[in-house]
């Protein structure tokens, strides 16, 4: 009998989740992707589902929004949740982990599954050959792009992205800083503290630094969940210090009080020696942040192995193209996973390869595709994304804003009754689908 195969673009989180999904069920799979050998804006490697930032994986606080996720994924027989808690390094409240054995670990589990066949080459057009999952990604390359607008007949929407810079621990000059998470919930993160008089300088450095202009013909769209700090920085003088700066829950404990201010330092690697500044976004020029980022007095001698890049991210208008089962209204035989969806996060997006995965799978059983309940936080972001108004559509992470949360006296009970609703609704969903 001949076997069934089906065609992969990009293998970043939710292009992998997808392949691994339907290659553990007998299914032959062409993985393409074009790194290393065609470049991004952003990644460095040719690993499979690179992360940009250690914390992509957001917060594994049991009943956050994302925490609850994750444990649907897991249900799910995710393997970017797998290999995430694999390579867990301490982060506080968050899922970070070392970005690189993360996707040395991935590349080598595809690498070597028996069903999956990488090409290591740029997809330029759309393929043929049917059912197809198209996981490119924010940062879609221009042909496969033009491919893609010319198929759906539809202008892509688009918001600027930006990451934070890295530098190595051994620059820190550790007696001016302090380890130590909020709240004293352990001490994950190396704090850098500033005085008023400092933090006004650094302050008016930031809204006078230069920054990489935008191209002409496009708009000043920013995701507001990834603002850059010179973007911050323009809503008042205060508006670092009740964001990335923010002292609250931080004593000094050269001082014995809380800072005014304080750059916080997170750990890349496991073994600490790659620090990156936690919610420090920016589109300034290189020199600049070097000049400006080194007025922190304990980064006055920092080392930079990467700053900050600005992006244009891209993705369709999922709620005007796709349905909730993810394929194509145009084309029932080609479906969408990950950002390029309209998703917004890593965990959300490796969640839609998945689903994807899912419904290939029954569409080549014969089966009807599935639509998860909407009690569930999948079922939940997946109806935002393909029914919200088309005309407003903004990319979305998972947060109990959109789905039906049970009302309780503390929003803290609300969150856990919410939760246990969801794992229970999928995990019925599960045993009557055998999914």
């Amino acid at each position: 009998m001949m076997r069934s195969s089906v065609t992969v673009i990009g293998a970043g989180l939710a292009g992998v989740e997808a392949a691994y999904y339907l290659a553990n069920r007998g299914i032959d799979v062409l993985l393409y992707e074009m790194r290393p050998y065609t470049h991004t804006p952003v990644h460095t490697t040719g690993y499979f589902g690179e992360l940009v930032c250690s914390n992509s994986l957001k917060s594994d606080q049991p009943y956050d929004a994302s925490w609850l996720l994750k444990e649907e994924m897991k249900m799910l027989g995710s393997l970017i949740i797998e290999e995430a808690e694999a390579n867990r390094i301490p982060g506080g409240k968050s899922l970070v982990v070392d970005r690189e054995y993360f996707g040395i670990s991935i590349t080598k589990r595809i690498l070597e599954h028996p069903n999956i066949y990488v090409i290591r080459e740029e997809c330029k057009a759309i393929p043929n050959d049917r059912p197809v999952i198209i996981a490119t990604g924010p940062l879609t390359s221009g042909d496969f792009a033009r491919a893609l607008k010319e198929m759906l007949g539809e202008d892509f929407l688009y918001f600027y992205d930006a990451t934070s810079p890295i530098i190595t621990r051994s620059s820190v000059d550790e007696e001016n800083a302090f380890w130590a998470s909020r709240y004293g919930y352990g001490s994950d993160y190396l704090n850098c503290p500033m005085d008023e008089k400092e933090y006004n300088i650094f302050y008016e450095a930031i809204l006078s630094g230069e920054t990489v202009p935008l191209e002409e013909f496009e708009k000043d769209i920013f995701f507001e969940a990834c603002l850059p700090i010179e973007e911050i920085a323009k809503r008042g003088k205060d508006a670092l210090r009740y964001g990335p700066m923010k002292p609250k829950g931080l004593v000094d404990p050269h001082t014995g009080k809380m800072p005014y201010a304080v750059v916080q330092l997170r750990k890349e690697d496991k073994d600490g020696r790659l620090l990156g500044l936690v919610g420090f976004q920016t589109r300034l020029r290189w020199k600049e942040q070097e000049r400006i980022f080194r007025m922190v007095p304990a980064l006055k001698k920092a080392e930079f192995v990467r700053f900050g890049v600005m992006h244009r991210n891209t993705f369709i208008n999922s709620p005007a193209l796709l349905t909730p089962a993810l394929d194509l209204k145009l084309d029932p035989s080609i479906f969408f996973a990950g950002q390029i969806t309209g998703v917004e996060g890593y965990v959300e997006s490796a969640m839609t390869g998945i689903i994807a995965g899912i419904n290939v799978y029954r569409l080549l059983e014969n089966k009807p595709l599935i639509i998860f309940p909407e009690e569930t936080a999948i079922g939940s972001l997946i109806r935002y994304i393909t029914s919200c108004d088309p005309e407003d559509f903004q990319p979305m992470g998972i947060n109990y804003g959109i789905m039906k949360v049970i009302e309780a006296k503390s929003r803290k009970e609300m969150h856990r009754l919410t939760s246990e609703r969801a794992l229970n609704a999928l995990r019925r969903c599960i045993d009557g689908l055998q999914i």
